[in-house]
């Protein structure tokens, strides 16, 4: 049984980008018959026409992206960025750690294997943005992996229902972005309660490429 990570970049965006794209190279087409030349005509065509090539050049880039961050690609980026924030990620014995956003579950998991000591859990609202994604599929790629120090359950980030200093360790990838309508502090602050006091954040940048955290900052609780 081998998991599927899915990819952050939704291929249903793709496919309305292509199709929207065809429909503007369609009536650019189409006003070439249908309207006598004039001004109108050419505002009408080069409007219809700059859409066209506007969003062609989107669905290539994400395109790209979808490809580079595809867990089956060549690059495979989400996978180095995903087992690279694990390997740094370090949980007392027996203790907890919590993965905000966790998607199809890759980085709870990931975080999961690096600590077998630790009980794992990973939170996420699975809205209709990542519709692929879900607490069964969650569950079905720990099972694939092998792993049975994890959890999932339904969440929020906005609000997450858990006291204060209930874990050892939080982590959160390809999420706070996303969020909208909400104050950021508010939203790192609502995170940072769950942590222990004497617990360490740990903020990186991590190269891909040289498959190593080029920048740490250290502060203590």
């Amino acid at each position: 049984m081998k998991p599927d990570y899915k990819n952050w970049v939704p291929k249903k965006m793709l496919y309305l980008l292509a199709f929207f794209a065809f429909i503007f190279y369609a009536i650019t087409l189409l006003l070439q018959w249908v309207i006598q030349p004039g001004s109108t005509k050419v505002i009408l065509s080069s409007l219809c026409l700059l859409a066209a090539i506007t969003l062609t050049l989107i669905c290539i880039w994400m395109t790209r992206m979808y490809r580079a961050f595809s867990y089956d690609g060549n690059r495979k980026l989400s996978k180095a960025i995903v087992e690279g924030l694990a390997r740094y990620v370090e949980v007392p014995k027996n203790g907890s750690a919590l993965d905000v956003g966790c998607g199809s579950g890759a980085l709870t998991i990931a975080v999961a294997k690096m600590n077998p000591t630790a009980k794992v859990i990973g939170v996420d609202r699975w809205g209709k943005e990542y519709g692929s994604y879900s607490k069964n599929l969650c569950e079905r790629n720990a099972l694939a992996e092998e792993v049975d120090n994890v959890e999932f359950r339904e969440g929020n980030a906005v609000k997450l229902d858990f006291p204060n200093e209930s874990f050892d360790a939080v982590t959160s990838n390809y999420v706070y972005h996303n969020i909208v309508g909400v104050n950021r502090q508010d939203l790192l602050l609502e995170t940072l309660r769950l942590v222990k006091k004497a617990a360490y954040l740990r903020f990186m940048i991590f190269s891909p490429r040289e498959n190593t955290v080029i920048w740490t900052l250290l502060s203590i609780n």
